[in-house]
Formats: structure tokens, C-alpha cells, sequence
């Protein structure tokens, strides 16, 4: 008897990156703050693009600092909902094209969000990633760090627990 054959790379790929555009294209606040994402197999890096907008202090000039723990906590959600989603977009359960029109599953909600800023965000690209330290069936817990120019030196990281969805659509 023949095993089946594995999926195209390429096909794959696709699907991934199709169900994070629509996951990433749900929430229409990420749009606003101009954060997109890359995608590496199941991990993902935020990217805040800089925009003058997003500037607190013209005269230092430094990043909002509300600007960063939304780029911090919208990372950490998005993260936490794709680690989540993710068997079932490998499985295929989950349609990317059922996801690009609306029929995604209820994003977490935030509980809580702690933010630590390290230091006053330069005007240009700022970059997270989040890590998810706890996730059961109604709570979860995510760790996210953000930085600009060199991973080492963190302009600012966060904490928060968010409470899971039932799995209902949104």
C-alpha cells in the first residue's frame, strides 16, 4: 500500500501565510499602527514600520509610548491566537479562504498587560516576538520583548494573560 504524498512546500506556505494575513486583516487596529508580520514555519516577528504618527515626543523625537505597548500587546495576541489556530491550519480544519471572510475563531481577550519600557523608542522600525508561556483551555499566558536596531539592547517587554475563547466564531 502507498503512502500519500506530502503537500507541495510551496501549497503549504501558501495556507500559512494566507490564514496570518486573514487572522492579522480581522483585527482593523494592526492595519491603523502599520504592524505586519514574518512568518517562519509556526514563529512569528512583528514589525512596527515607522510612521510620524506614531511619535509621542517631536522634540526627542521618541515613539509613543502607547503606541508601543499596543504593538507589544497586538504581538502578543496575534502570536497567542496563532499557536492556537495552528493544528488546525495544518490539518486543513481551518480554511484560509473561510478565515479571509470573517470566519475566524474569537481572538483572545486581554486580562492583563504589563509593560516595561527599557528605553525611548528611535523614529524607526521596532520589531517583537512573544512567547507563550501558559495556554489552557480558558487562560493564557504570553511573554513579549520588543527591540529596534540591535535584539540585545530591548526597547521595551511585556506580560499579559488573556482569556481564551469557547472556539465560537467571531
Amino acid at each position: 500500500m502507498s503512502r500519500p504524498q506530502p503537500e507541495p512546500v510551496q501549497q503549504v506556505k501558501n495556507r500559512r501565510d494566507a490564514a496570518l494575513g486573514a487572522l492579522v486583516a480581522s483585527v482593523p487596529y494592526i492595519q491603523f499602527l502599520g504592524i505586519t508580520f514574518d512568518r517562519r514555519g509556526n514563529e512569528l516577528t512583528a514589525q512596527l514600520n515607522f510612521d510620524d504618527k506614531l511619535i509621542g515626543n517631536p522634540r526627542l523625537p521618541a515613539l509613543h509610548g502607547g503606541a508601543t505597548a499596543a504593538f507589544l500587546e497586538v504581538t502578543a495576541m496575534i502570536t497567542l491566537h496563532w499557536t492556537v489556530l495552528w493544528e488546525q491550519i495544518e490539518s486543513g480544519a481551518l480554511d484560509p479562504e473561510e478565515m479571509a471572510r470573517g470566519l475566524i475563531p474569537r481572538h483572545p481577550k486581554t486580562i492583563d498587560f504589563s509593560v516595561d519600557y527599557l528605553r525611548s523608542g528611535l523614529p524607526r522600525d521596532a520589531y517583537a516576538r512573544a512567547r507563550v508561556w501558559r495556554s489552557g483551555r480558558r487562560f493564557a499566558s504570553v511573554h513579549v520583548e520588543a527591540w529596534q536596531d540591535n535584539k540585545e539592547k530591548l526597547l521595551a517587554q511585556a506580560t499579559g494573560h488573556f482569556l481564551m475563547s469557547e472556539g465560537e466564531a467571531a
